[in-house]
């Protein structure tokens, strides 16, 4: 191979420019990788006068389309009609949305008894027919949701005689008792797969109404699967 003479003129020009060239891509590409690490340059807030380019961004996970909300129990100034819509409230509940029992006990709670004498037990009552924390927590890996179908609403035989020995001002005016029957669905993930069970529940809702207050609110929950007949 013939070694280029470097003492010609033009042999000299070409090698100037292939050196001046191969400089060039060398600060292009330094500048390139400078402005990745960098970020695109920063301008005066106060300079009007170039308009943005456009920001490109990566892509992120899907956002909700829904938001997570609490059930509310529905306001009824009849006793069954309210009965029932607390016993829906009671039992429906997901692991899956963000929220804790204690939140869903806080609903339910919310249409308690005003003066606030039954709220204690009130909350012992919910608590035993929601999962508890621990319980919630492992329920919550397989995304597990509950809900109620309602059978059956009565006031049960037993009330009338409840009522008929209570003392005088022992119960508060319009209280009643409704005995529900119906059947609890779970539903949740299992290796991926829906799996889904079912399993009767009874039980008897305690609330006072008219004409002690407009709208009916709950006093107490029996024991479940021991209610009222």
């Amino acid at each position: 191979m013939k070694t280029p003479d470097l003492s010609e003129p033009r042999t000299r020009r070409r090698l100037i420019a292939a050196l001046a060239a191969a400089v060039i891509v060398l600060v292009l590409a330094g500048v390139g990788v400078y402005g990745l690490v960098l970020g695109p340059p920063s301008h005066d807030r106060d300079d009007d006068s170039e308009t943005p380019g456009p920001v490109m961004t990566a892509p992120s996970d899907p956002v909700p389309t829904t938001t997570p909300r609490l059930p509310v129990v529905r306001a009824s100034d009849d006793p069954e009609t309210f009965a029932r819509n607390v016993a829906t409230v009671l039992f429906e509940w997901d692991t899956a949305s963000g929220f804790m029992p204690l939140d869903y006990t806080s609903v339910v709670l919310d249409v308690g008894d005003p003066t606030g004498a039954e709220q204690a037990g009130l909350a012992s009552d919910i608590a035993a027919y929601l999962p508890s924390r621990d319980a919630w927590l492992e329920l919550r890996q397989y995304a597990t949701a509950q809900h109620l179908t309602i059978g059956n609403t009565f006031v049960p035989e037993a009330w009338a005689t409840a009522v008929e020995q209570a003392q005088p001002s022992q119960l508060t005016e319009g209280t009643v008792a409704v005995t529900i029957e119906g059947t609890r669905h779970r539903e949740g993930l299992w290796h991926d797969e829906q799996v889904t069970s079912e399993h009767a529940v009874a039980f008897t809702v305690f609330v006072v109404c008219g004409p002690t207050y407009e709208t009916c609110h709950l006093l107490r929950l029996s024991q479940l699967d021991n209610p009222l007949r």
